[in-house]
């Protein structure tokens, strides 16, 4: 499984979780479980709460490495080099500064184009 999708993952819940609304609501009125990617995410309570349930300080709003730790993903620079080459960054990997302003953009990208409904302070 790559980074990007345990990240989707972690946040949008799997496949079978977002194709059957809690408790099968929705599909006895004719609704069907193949609508669920369009499905919209609200992403700040989910992460917010990921975050809180760690116990430390981390800003997932600016941070890959933070957003990383809240899905308990490895953020190693390894991983995070992985996760680069899955999103085909084009600039130098030993640049793990630039690397990471750039993962995160391309992260949060990602997320709203899936579906993933992001708080106006992210610039995506």
């Amino acid at each position: 499984m790559s980074i990007f999708s345990k990240i989707m993952g972690a946040i949008f819940g799997t496949k079978a979780d977002a194709a059957e609304p809690a408790g099968g609501a929705g599909t006895a009125a004719g609704g069907t479980a193949t609508a669920a990617p369009a499905q919209s995410v609200d992403v700040a309570p989910i992460l917010d709460k990921a975050v809180a349930a760690k116990g430390e300080k981390l800003e997932w709003r600016t941070s890959i490495v933070d957003l990383m730790k809240a899905l308990d993903i490895d953020s190693s620079f390894a991983a995070r080099k992985e996760l680069a080459k899955e999103l085909h960054y084009t600039g130098d990997t030993n640049d793990s500064a630039s690397m990471n302003i750039w993962l995160h953009k391309q992260v949060m990208d990602k997320l709203a184009a899936n579906g993933g409904k992001l708080p106006p302070d992210i610039k995506h």
